[in-house]
Parts: C-alpha cells; structure tokens; sequence
C-alpha cells in the first residue's frame, strides 16, 4: 500500500489546477536508475493505468506506480514539505536504506 497525505493531496490538487490538469489525472511515481543514490524518483501526472500498474487513492488523491518500481516504493507515503525551510514532495521511503540529501534520490 502506498498513502498519500493530507498536505501531499492538497498540493498535488493545487497543481493539476495550476497546469489545467483534469481532477481525475493521477500522479504517476517511477524509480530510475540514477541520482547520487543509485535510484531517484520521477513523478509526472498521467490519466490512466498501462497494464501492469497499480492505483493507489489517499487523501482523493491517485497514485499510479508500475510493476517494477512499486517493488521499491511499497509501505512509502508522498508527503508535502512547505514554509521557509520545506523540501516539497518527501518520499517517506521505508525501504531505503540510504537517502541523498536532497531527499530525491535513494538506496535499498
């Protein structure tokens, strides 16, 4: 299971809106290859599931990961860091084992 928070599901509503996004577009997290920690995280929104993937809804949020990367990500939850000292999107990542410290790249 992967959750979304309350503050993660505001900001990512917030977006959509910013970038004419429908209501319904998911957000769609991948792990790559890369990143000072061997595997970064990419987001982008999406509107639909490929074959393979799994949907996740938090907090009237979506969440689509694919097979592969939700072997990394399960047990995580996206979280919203603001104010003068917030990182933005903060992967709370039991699996990783090492974090970089920009917060967007890890290890398992």
């Amino acid at each position: 299971m992967i959750q979304i928070s309350e503050s993660a599901a505001s900001k990512l509503a917030a977006l959509k809106k910013e970038e004419g996004k429908p209501e319904s577009a998911a957000l769609r997290v991948e792990v790559k290859k890369g990143g000072c920690s061997g595997l970064s995280y990419k987001m982008d929104f999406g509107t639909e599931a490929k074959e393979g993937d799994q949907v996740f809804e938090s907090n009237g949020q979506k969440l689509i990961v694919d097979g592969q990367s939700l072997l990394y990500l399960i047990g995580m939850t996206l979280d919203f860091s603001g104010g003068l000292n917030g990182k933005g999107f903060v992967f709370n990542n039991p699996n990783a084992t090492k974090n970089c410290g920009c917060g967007s790249s890890f290890n398992v």
